[in-house]
């Protein structure tokens, strides 16, 4: 089973990726509930020595701490009823592909991935779509609600129905929207001026983030094709390269490089989680091996 759903009508193309996400990712969430993403949470778990460099100084036991001379944090189960908030980038780089699925969609099987593994009883999911068109869906539960959700993201109008939103005011109108502590994940390919790290950083204050970074391999290195025209989605600009320069090539994809490390740089300095997706990779391996990670690293009480 390939992991696209480009090529098929639309409810056949939710079907087909519930079944990917639903069926591939069964038995993660068997034992103790942790969520998408384990941190932190409102039940009492015990304390344990803290440890420079990994821990928060607000996670500090100040109790324990006294009592034994030795610093301690809390350590606390993820909440059992979470609310998590969506926000997908519909700007016009998000239309772009040239593997087996377009950036746009890998951004919606995101959302289904993370919907199908915040699923539970009383778990609340609710999502934005920025960019030229925007739409707002408030968080309800239940599987229903995905789907709709879904359904609109995937029919989504490619023509912007209005001025396109900076990233950064998304995210600060998101952080306006979840008032309630709980998982905000931000799916994009952060190919965007504004000051979106810091409205980043903003929002990591108070909730769980997970950044969930989407590319395309031809963003990242230039195949030899011979004289091509690239157009930059966002502006219409264009420009004829000849790809036969090996040089040219070399520093282009210097330059992507670097680009896509500032941008983890700036995701961790957030205090965001991220999860980097390819078009040209299997994006559920890629999501199953970043939730193992992080239970690996909550079981160690540690933080990624």
């Amino acid at each position: 089973m390939t992991a696209t759903v480009s090529h098929l009508v639309p409810e056949r193309r939710l079907r087909r990726l519930e079944l990917l996400v639903t069926r591939r990712l069964d038995g993660l969430l068997q034992g103790q509930y942790l969520g998408l993403l384990p941190g932190p949470g409102s039940e009492f778990a015990g304390s344990r020595e803290y440890r420079p460099g990994e821990d928060e100084v607000r996670r500090m036991d100040w109790a324990v701490t006294a009592r034994t001379n030795v610093p301690h944090v809390r350590q606390v189960d993820a909440d059992r009823e979470l609310t998590t908030w969506v926000l997908v980038d519909g700007s016009a780089s998000m239309d772009f592909g040239t593997a087996e699925i377009e950036k746009r969609e890998l951004a919606v099987a995101a959302v289904a991935a993370v919907g199908y593994l915040t699923a539970g009883a009383g778990n609340r999911l609710g999502a934005r779509l920025a960019g030229g068109t925007r739409r707002a869906f408030p968080a309800r539960t239940g599987r229903n609600h995905l789907r709709a959700v879904l359904r609109a993201l995937l029919d989504a109008p490619r023509v912007p129905t209005g001025p396109p939103t900076p990233l950064a005011d998304a995210i600060q109108g998101l952080a306006r929207t979840a008032s309630r502590r709980g998982l905000v994940v931000v799916v994009s390919d952060f190919l965007d001026d504004s000051d979106w790290a810091t409205a980043l950083r903003r929002l990591a204050a108070r909730h769980q983030v997970l950044a969930v970074e989407v590319a395309d391999p031809r963003e990242l290195e230039l195949p030899d094709v011979g004289l091509i025209t690239l157009v930059d989605t966002e502006t219409g600009r264009r420009r004829e390269v000849s790809t036969a320069s090996r040089r040219l090539r070399a520093d282009y994809a210097e330059a992507a490089a670097a680009e896509r490390a500032a941008v983890h740089k700036a995701i961790r300095q957030a205090g965001a989680t991220h999860l980097p997706l390819r078009t040209d990779r299997d994006w559920v391996v890629d999501i199953v091996r970043h939730v193992l990670l992080q239970r690996r690293l909550a079981r160690r009480g540690g933080a990624a």
